[in-house]
């Protein structure tokens, strides 16, 4: 299995954008043949360390997150999420 964890920063942590940024990334599930599952979750914490929201996907196989990288489902969420968004950070393993 691989998972493909990112965290993102938002531009402006404001109720709107949380919704808006969630709603987007809940529609990757059931909708990307590869992806096993997704998990969303939003920092309670607010330290100056922490990012706003976390994303934890999980596939297969390194192939499997490939397809999900350019799935025509996938690409409208990466675009939402950009406008949103100053930054991210991501890390994919296999376990």
């Amino acid at each position: 299995m691989v998972k493909h964890i990112v965290m993102f920063k938002l531009k402006e942590r404001t109720p709107e954008n949380l919704d808006r940024a969630v709603a987007s990334l809940k529609t990757l599930e059931g909708n990307i043949e590869t992806l096993r599952s997704i998990e969303i979750g939003l920092d309670f914490k607010h330290s100056d360390r922490s990012y706003d929201l976390v994303i934890t996907t999980v596939f297969d196989d390194a192939a499997g997150l490939e397809v999900y990288a350019t799935h025509p489902n996938h690409l409208p969420v990466i675009q939402t999420i950009r406008e949103l968004t100053s930054g991210s950070v991501v890390v994919d393993y296999e376990c």
